[in-house]
């Protein structure tokens, strides 16, 4: 069973709407018992033979349309940074050379914690990557007893950062801070700092660690209810945690919010501060000139004007990819996944919008055998879609296999044809009017979700170490990929239900919990951002058994990181609104005032 429901996530809200055993107006009439499609070998024989586009056959999109993007691409591309160049490099360096030296000369423990704390938030971590690691290594090998203190501050603060750096600790050290009954003693509760710091370190939780989620829901009460002098930055960053949890935000927009919360700390470092600064706006510089490359690759290809009914959004496609992977050596990465969202989005909405259930059963036999010589027997909008992708995926395998020497494709296809059997799955279950219970949903939902398509792209973009433990962990999508896109799917689930049902979809996973539970729409939200939880402590618990380095590590827990983001205020990819276009605006276009 879920955990309860303990957050105040805004994701969008939808029309309440009366589930019983026979909903009205909508098709139940199929029985869900997995759809029965044509045998390969029929779809085989059909293949061989033209499919004539039917104008007669009713497509979705002629009722439901998405909004033209709001990004000129004319503009996009011609935006310039100024931070580039020596002179940046050069006072970058010699700020980096005065961290390094506070790094190495401060011996206290909690005061070297909050140096490196703070250095993450502010972004800057990946600069100090070799230092960072010896420091905690340091003080892992180290006898518990010489790290934990009676405060709840340093406790807590100590097993959150070594537990995030891949560190094995045991959620045992905060037996100390519960009473004989096996509470959280009260006393606790006038330690706001040290409240929040638990809250913090909790989410990093792993399945069974009871402790932790007993901390969950004893500091996030408290914290909502503030009573005293409480500083407001500390009030600040306790209502953002009751939104989403520090572990869970996206590293690039906490690293521009925490700028501002850090300038007005009362014992600020303007060393820190300054190479926050400049760090962002100088990398800030090289996304820059890796949107206009971006821009200029997604006009010339010209798949948006030919495929009107789809998702043009380019720029978001680009903020996604951002999420995952900022740091400049990534560009490669970046590049791959900008592609890869918007050739997700064209295929999304082929298979929720616009195709038929014929035309997608002949797709998906196609794309599993990646036989391009099948062409000459789909209507256009296929043959646009399905050359494009071809073309690009076999590209990036030939630059694989012409720098490294190892051939990707069969893992780059793979991925992409179970997204789309996935796909079709969903497909079927709304044009057949059947409606799946939870489980079934999810157990496609993950790999609907294209969250293992991302990682494995992002596995192979970023010359990532390739052994055949790890190729045997792509290939059977080990639970990393797993459960960082169960995350995605349910983030994407509470934002997109609301259009989905506008557009007569019967598969999401706040629907089949209704239905199955007969549960009120609020009830199904609480339920589901409850299995949100228990994804991510599936997804920290799947780190100490994965056979993937650290940086692939990061993408997994930032892929989950980057949906929560996008679909927080609603439908970040469908939906281009006023927060959508702040985000990029803040993360991507506007540099940080020094």
């Amino acid at each position: 069973m879920a955990t309860a429901n303990l957050y105040k996530l805004h994701f969008l809200s939808t029309p309440a709407i009366s589930c019983s055993a026979h909903l009205p107006n909508t098709r139940f009439s199929a029985p869900c018992n997995g759809a029965r499609g044509r045998s390969p070998s029929a779809l085989q024989i059909r293949c061989s033979f033209p499919m004539n586009f039917d104008p007669s056959i009713p497509r979705q999109s002629e009722h439901y349309q998405y909004q033209p993007t709001i990004w000129d691409y004319v503009f996009i591309e011609s935006l310039e940074s100024s931070f580039v160049g020596g002179i940046y490099a050069n006072q970058t360096e010699k700020l980096k050379e005065e961290v390094r030296l506070m790094l190495k000369n401060t011996s206290e423990l909690v005061v070297k914690l909050e140096l490196i704390d703070t250095l993450e938030r502010l972004g800057v971590g990946y600069l100090f990557e070799g230092e960072i690691n010896k420091s905690l290594q340091e003080i892992d090998h180290n006898d518990a007893k010489l790290w934990i203190k009676e405060s709840l501050h340093s406790t807590a603060l100590t097993f959150r950062i070594l537990r995030q750096h891949g560190c094995k600790v045991s959620a045992g050290v905060f037996e100390k801070f519960k009473d004989e009954n096996g509470h959280f003693k009260k006393s606790l509760i006038s330690d706001f700092k040290g409240l929040l710091s638990l809250c913090e370190a909790a989410h990093v939780v792993c399945e069974g660690e009871i402790i932790l989620d007993d901390a969950i829901e004893f500091t996030r009460i408290h914290l909502n209810n503030l009573e005293g002098n409480v500083k407001a930055n500390l009030a600040k960053q306790a209502s953002r945690s009751l939104e989403i949890p520090l572990h869970w935000r996206m590293v690039r927009a906490e690293a521009r919010w925490y700028m501002d919360i850090y300038e007005e700390e009362e014992g600020v470092n303007p060393t820190l501060l300054e190479l926050a600064k400049l760090d962002f706006n100088m990398v800030q510089a090289v996304l820059l000139r890796d949107l206009r490359s971006m821009s200029r690759w997604w006009r010339n290809l010209g798949v948006a004007a030919k495929l009107s009914f789809a998702r043009d959004r380019l720029v978001e496609s680009f903020l996604w990819s951002v999420g995952i992977g900022y740091e400049p050596e990534y560009e490669l990465c970046r590049e791959w996944l900008t592609k890869v969202m918007n050739f997700v989005l064209i295929i999304d909405d082929i298979y929720d919008v616009y195709g038929s259930l014929e035309e997608l059963e002949i797709f998906t036999y196609t794309v599993e055998r990646w036989d391009h010589k099948l062409l000459n027997n789909f209507p256009y909008y296929m043959k646009v879609c399905f050359l494009a992708l071809y073309n690009m995926i076999n590209e990036m395998a030939y630059e694989i296999l012409k720098e490294q020497g190892v051939d990707i494709l069969p893992y780059l296809t793979k991925s992409w044809a179970d997204f789309i059997k996935a796909m079709l799955q969903e497909a079927k279950w709304c044009k057949q009017g059947c409606t799946p219970s939870l489980k079934e949903y999810l157990d496609n939902g993950w790999l609907s979700s294209s969250g293992s398509v991302f990682l494995i792209h992002a596995f192979f973009a970023t010359k990532q170490k390739i052994k055949p433990e790890v190729l045997e962990g792509l290939e059977k999508n080990h639970q990393l990929l797993k459960y960082s896109s169960m995350v995605f799917r349910l983030s994407n689930d509470l934002a997109t239900s609301s259009a989905e049902l506008e557009r007569g979809d019967v598969a999401s996973s706040i629907f089949c919990y209704m239905r199955e539970t007969n549960a009120s729409e609020a009830e199904a939200r609480s339920y589901i951002r409850g299995l949100i939880l228990d994804s991510w402590k599936k997804l920290n618990s799947s780190i100490s058994e994965s056979p993937f380095e650290r940086p692939f590590i990061n993408m997994g827990l930032n892929l989950a990181r980057t949906s929560l983001f996008i679909y927080q205020n609603g439908d970040g990819l469908g939906v281009e609104d006023s927060k959508s276009k702040d985000h990029i605006l803040s993360l991507i276009v506007n540099p940080v005032e020094n």
